[in-house]
């Protein structure tokens, strides 16, 4: 009888839209050794061609096209329905800028096998990831009041396991009874807080999440990031304006949500705060953001889940 590999009931979910080719073949050179399967869930990219072209290139390796954009929890619930039709124990979950350092699946199954045999409810356990284009290091979140307690890996504990109350979903590893008992992501809110939505009814059901100071990724916060003094020595992600409605409107429909820990909510709103402050004084589009701020605060008001309509937008003001 052959011994069962590692990552042997594992099956990695990938969502693109239009990714770096490169990137994606870097991704999928390190995951793909780890897993027994990967799925690539495309969200209409314009360049299938080409994810196509790399997916050939590499063993147990499929593609599922989407012919539209149906936003990123729809695609990663295709994908977790995959692998349970593949009979997969776990799901890992990738951002398509995400790459996985070699042995990292094996890290946090190492970490999960663990908490689960005394007896913890583990939802998750999640990667750490370095900035792919600055370097910053990364950490975990525990909720405070009126702050998120960034807990950093000791160096001198190389196999640290820290409880986190959030974690970001690219480099999650997560089991597929935990997806049974919390549910799958909230398609409705289409990009932004889908992983904050799953890790918040987690909590309230008592599922603990779990960040694997040893298990390492290459990873990209927003669009473009950079480091600037306000209190403190802070790193801060620029996204286009877009992206600031679904920040918005998303974060305000949770606070809503009877499931969302108290302690989130009072940090979050000062996030929000913080983050138009910043927009207002720093960015090069500020009229642009100020205009989707503005947009997801009033459809977050009316209850408006799903995309936004840019076509509306375009019409109505000329530009997004």
């Amino acid at each position: 009888m052959h011994k069962k590999q590692p990552g042997s009931s594992v099956a990695s979910v990938t969502v693109t839209y239009n990714p770096d080719p490169k990137t994606l073949q870097r991704q999928l050179d390190q995951v793909s050794p780890q897993v027994s399967q990967v799925f690539l869930i495309d969200n209409g990219s314009s360049n299938t061609g080409e994810i196509n072209r790399i997916a050939e290139s590499i063993a147990h390796v499929r593609v599922i096209l989407c012919q539209t954009n149906l936003g990123l929890g729809h695609a990663q619930n295709l994908g977790i329905r995959a692998c349970r039709d593949e009979g997969m124990a776990m799901v890992l979950l990738l951002d398509q800028d995400s790459v996985p350092r070699s042995s990292m699946v094996e890290t946090l199954l190492t970490a999960l096998n663990e908490l689960t045999q005394v007896g913890e409810k583990v939802a998750a356990v999640g990667a750490r990831y370095t900035g792919s284009h600055t370097g910053h290091p990364s950490f975990f979140v525990q909720f405070k009041r009126f702050r998120f307690r960034k807990c950093f890996c000791n160096h001198a504990e190389s196999d640290q396991i820290i409880p986190a109350d959030m974690l970001i979903s690219s480099g999650s590893l997560i089991p597929i009874p935990a997806l049974d008992t919390i549910g799958e992501m909230d398609e409705g809110l289409f990009i932004d807080h889908i992983d904050t939505d799953w890790c918040l009814r987690a909590r309230s059901l008592n599922w603990q999440s779990y960040g694997v100071c040893n298990a390492l990724m290459e990873h990209r916060l927003g669009e473009h990031t950079f480091r600037v003094w306000w209190g403190r020595w802070r790193y801060i992600s620029i996204h286009p304006p877009f992206r600031y409605y679904y920040i918005y409107r998303n974060s305000i429909l949770l606070h809503r949500r009877s499931y969302a820990d108290p302690l989130w909510k009072q940090t979050d709103q000062l996030r929000l705060l913080f983050i138009t402050v910043f927009v207002v004084l720093f960015s090069n589009q500020r009229l642009s953001c100020i205009k989707m701020i503005v947009r997801g605060v009033t459809d977050a008001i009316r209850c408006k889940t799903g995309p936004i309509n840019l076509h509306w937008s375009q019409t109505k003001n000329g530009h997004v």
